[in-house]
Order: C-alpha cells, then sequence, then structure tokens
C-alpha cells in the first residue's frame, strides 16, 4: 500500500524551509512569486549566527512571527512538536498517526531535522520524503524515514513535524507592512527571536566577524549561512523591486533603492562565504554587508512611513 499526495513538490532553494513552502504554495494554487514568498514571510531580511558559525543558524530562531506572516500568504503552519534520540515509541507513534492522517486527507506536511524536507506520502514501512537536492542524494536529506526507529537519521535525531492548511491570503498592502515592521523588529528587537549561542540581526555580523576572526572563517558552517542568507538579500532586492511596481511616488522610489542596496548586500555576504578567500577580505565584505544592512533597516523605516502619509 502507498498513499501519496499527487502534484507536491519541492523546490531546489539554498533556504529549505521556503523550498518547501514554496511547494505547498503551489500545490495549493496560492500565485506567489519566489521573492514574494521570501519577502512577504519576513525570511528575506532574517539572519542567524551561532557563535561558532555552526551551519544550523538558518534552523535555530524562534518562528513563531515569521508563521504569523505565512499566514498572510495564505498558508497556515501548524507545529506538532520536538523529538529527540530520547523520544519514546509512544511518541513517535503518536505523531506518525497524525500525519498519515493528515496525508489521506490530502494535505502536506514536511519535517525538519538536518533540513527541511516535504513528506510525499507514505507506504507500509516509511514516510516518503522529497530531497530538497535530489542530484546531491545527501544523506541528511534521506529519501525515506521508516516508523518509530526513524533510522535514516542516524544519531542526529533533532526533529520536528509541520502540517499546512490553505487559507485566506491577506491583501498585498498588509503582507508588505507586517512584513516590513517584522524586518525593523528583528534587527531592533533580536532577543525576542534568538536562541541560546545564536545571534541575530546586526549582532549576528558582529557574531561572524568574530567566529572568523576567531578561526572558523574557512569552515563550512561559514559556507553555508553565507550561502543561505545571500539568497535570502537577493530575494529582498527582488521583493523590493515587485513592490515598486505596485506603487507610484515616493513608495516605488524608496522601494527601488531599497531594491538595490540588498542586490549590493547580497554581493557582499557572496564575498564573504567563500572559504579560500583569506580572512581580512571576507572581514572587510562582513563590515561592509553589517553597514549596508543597517542603513536598508533604516531606509525599511522611512519606506513604512511613507505608507502613512
Amino acid at each position: 500500500m502507498q498513499r501519496i499526495i499527487p502534484n507536491l513538490k519541492m523546490y531546489p532553494f539554498e533556504t529549505t524551509l521556503m523550498g518547501v513552502l514554496k511547494g505547498v504554495a503551489d500545490y495549493f494554487d496560492i500565485a506567489i512569486s519566489d521573492a514574494w514568498l521570501f519577502g512577504g514571510s519576513g525570511h528575506a531580511f532574517l539572519i542567524n549566527i551561532h557563535e561558532q558559525l555552526c551551519p544550523s543558524g538558518p534552523y535555530c530562531w524562534n518562528y513563531e512571527n515569521f508563521f504569523k506572516l505565512v499566514r498572510n500568504l495564505g498558508i497556515s503552519v501548524k507545529d506538532l512538536g520536538f523529538f529527540s534520540a530520547k523520544s519514546t515509541l509512544d511518541e513517535r507513534s503518536k505523531v506518525e498517526e497524525v500525519l498519515k492522517k493528515k496525508i489521506d486527507a490530502g494535505d502536506p506536511c514536511s519535517l525538519l531535522n538536518m533540513e527541511n524536507q516535504l513528506i510525499s506520502g507514505y507506504d507500509d514501512r516509511h514516510f516518503i520524503l522529497q530531497q530538497p537536492w535530489p542530484k546531491a542524494n545527501l544523506p541528511i536529506t534521506p529519501k525515506t524515514l521508516t516508523f518509530q526507529t526513524w533510522k535514516e537519521l542516524g544519531n542526529e535525531i533533532h526533529i520536528n513535524f509541520f502540517t499546512f492548511a490553505k487559507t485566506e491570503k491577506a491583501d498585498d498592502e498588509t503582507i508588505i507592512k507586517e512584513s516590513l515592521s517584522y524586518a525593523v523588529d528583528i534587527a531592533r528587537n533580536p532577543d525576542r527571536y534568538r536562541l541560546e549561542h545564536y545571534y541575530i540581526g546586526l549582532k549576528g555580523y558582529d557574531t561572524w566577524i568574530k567566529a572568523v576572526k576567531d578561526g572558523y572563517g574557512a569552515s563550512h558552517g561559514n559556507w553555508w549561512n553565507g550561502t543561505v542568507w545571500q539568497e535570502c538579500r537577493e530575494m529582498a532586492s527582488r521583493y523590493f523591486s515587485e513592490i515598486a511596481q505596485k506603487y507610484q511616488g515616493n513608495i516605488s522610489r524608496k522601494a527601488i533603492e531599497l531594491s538595490k542596496r540588498y542586490k549590493k548586500l547580497a554581493k557582499f555576504l557572496n564575498i564573504a562565504r567563500d572559504k579560500k578567500l583569506a580572512d581580512n577580505e571576507k572581514l572587510k565584505a562582513l563590515q561592509e554587508a553589517q553597514k549596508v544592512e543597517e542603513s536598508c533597516i533604516n531606509e525599511i523605516e522611512e519606506l513604512l512611513n511613507a505608507f502613512k502619509q
């Protein structure tokens, strides 16, 4: 026996959470561009850096307000909780039954362990997972998850499961204002969103710079954080281009300027992620990126004020 949700396809973004959500949006026939998904959800503005540049930065933060913004885009997300290697067979069986019922009803599900992955369906022995980068076939993104044992995860069991439902989409102006307010808030009040040993917003750059000075500049974590946050800033640039097209006058002008600044920021992060680049060059790129990021937040505040005029 095999139960598969048809027409459910994960997208190969570096930011796998967005790859899951794009697949869910398409499945629900929610017409949304990549940039609007990243920007409207607020993820385009996130940066989260571990003290030692652990590659877990893109995954370990407080999602609560992010899920509210995703709801504005027409998708309701439910977190079914966290499960570790110490979770009991009974606990695992209960969450598996919830997932099976959702799949039977045609509702998309996903998991986050090392990466985010869509759950396409299940058979008699395991859940069937989608890999974000199928050609790579990485062990951290297995094709299946065996019931109860979760043996594919080996010793790395630190997993959350999520279910998705279609909900009413907010109007464009609400999406824009609330996503930009979130961008400002994660920069001005990062402690609301961070977990222990991780730093968000402008403090994230300070942490990244210190980590490079401490010898982590050539690490996988440096490359991976740079890869994800560079993609997010590129999407932020495109998001502001789309905002500019929807408005005229002052709002459009400010959005065009922000699009240019985020494009510049993405280039600095692309430089900083290079494992082979000398540390002094990496530090220069990160310092410039931090300056541009700060100017962007100030400009976003001005853009929000322009909406009130």
